[in-house]
């Protein structure tokens, strides 16, 4: 058997469901005490211990692996689609296989971005907090048909997501300079970030974070977004300058926000967001169903043991 340690918190919420899935390739699971991410410090002391790993969010940095490397680990799986946090040019310095598990979470995290457009356009997040307050509150919304929608990432989840605002009658501009043409969805608008930005009633976040997208809603562009838009990311928190996005939601230029990502996770106590009452927080939990964990944990057992085919025959 070989030793893998687990640090992706979706995974290790139904772990042990996959105990012997993973021992059927050779493979014992060891379920991290973690929150949502390790330190690098932590992940530095730990994984020389182990011969694999099945990583979240945590930082998985160049030290990382060299310190794992110095001891046991010999391969690595990236749980889920962002690979933003995961050195992968050291992984090819050092030798050591590594992969994520694309095209898992498509439907699941657009059905959130979903709920969270529905969400700041009829202001349920309002009423509810009213109606636990003994209050009544009637705020009059927004309806969605005819309104229009910016998608920003048209990779699985953005396709997905796109469907399903036109299903409910909006109008999408997609941004992504990595596909061409319509990507297959009929009626679909595209431009080149941020132009049209300002005939957007909505902006929603579904891309992957890279080096030039960092701050991509930044203070400029905020102002040149129409007076009250609304704000969705269920992308990666750094992809918004979140000083930015106070102020304009302080100003009332941003009517509200959905975030399930941050620039620092977990929110810190001290975030002047926790101030800001149009606003719905999530724990970056958009891709967390049952099914999805599963599917997804599944496959990187398979590709983890793979990358480790001598498993097959060792005994525990």
């Amino acid at each position: 058997m070989k030793d893998v340690l687990v640090t992706c918190p979706p995974m290790l919420g139904q772990i042990d469901r996959f105990m012997d899935f993973a021992a059927e390739r050779g493979l014992r699971l060891h379920p991290a005490q973690v929150t949502q991410i390790l330190s690098e410090a932590e992940l530095q002391a730990l994984l020389p211990g182990y011969d694999g790993w099945i990583i979240g969010d945590d930082p998985a940095t160049r030290a990382v692996f060299e310190a794992g490397q110095a001891g046991r680990l010999r391969a690595a799986v990236k749980w889920g689609i962002g690979v933003d946090n995961v050195d992968f040019n050291a992984c090819k310095d050092l030798g050591i296989p590594i992969i994520n598990t694309p095209q898992m979470f498509g439907t699941e995290v657009a059905d959130v971005a979903t709920a969270f457009v529905i969400g700041l356009a009829r202001q349920l997040f309002v009423i509810d907090r009213g109606v636990r307050n003994g209050d009544w509150p009637k705020p009059a919304g927004i309806s969605l048909v005819g309104r229009t929608v910016g998608v920003i990432g048209l990779g699985d989840i953005g396709r997905n997501l796109v469907t399903r605002l036109q299903a409910l009658g909006m109008q999408v501009i997609a941004y992504d300079p990595g596909v061409e043409g319509d990507a297959g969805i009929a009626g679909l608008g595209r431009a080149a970030w941020p132009a049209q930005v300002e005939a957007c009633d909505f902006l929603v976040f579904t891309c992957a974070l890279n080096r030039h997208n960092h701050h991509m809603l930044n203070a400029d562009v905020l102002a040149r977004c129409r007076p009250g838009v609304r704000i969705v990311n269920v992308a990666r928190g750094p992809l918004i300058d979140e000083a930015a996005l106070v102020a304009a939601l302080q100003s009332g230029h941003v009517h509200s926000a959905a975030l399930d990502v941050f620039e620092v996770e977990p929110l810190p106590m001290d975030s002047p967001l926790r101030g800001m009452e149009r606003c719905i927080f999530g724990s970056h939990n958009g891709s967390n169903s049952v099914d999805a964990v599963i599917r997804a944990s599944h496959t990187a057992i398979e590709r983890l043991a793979s990358f480790l085919p001598e498993t097959a025959t060792e005994e525990a």
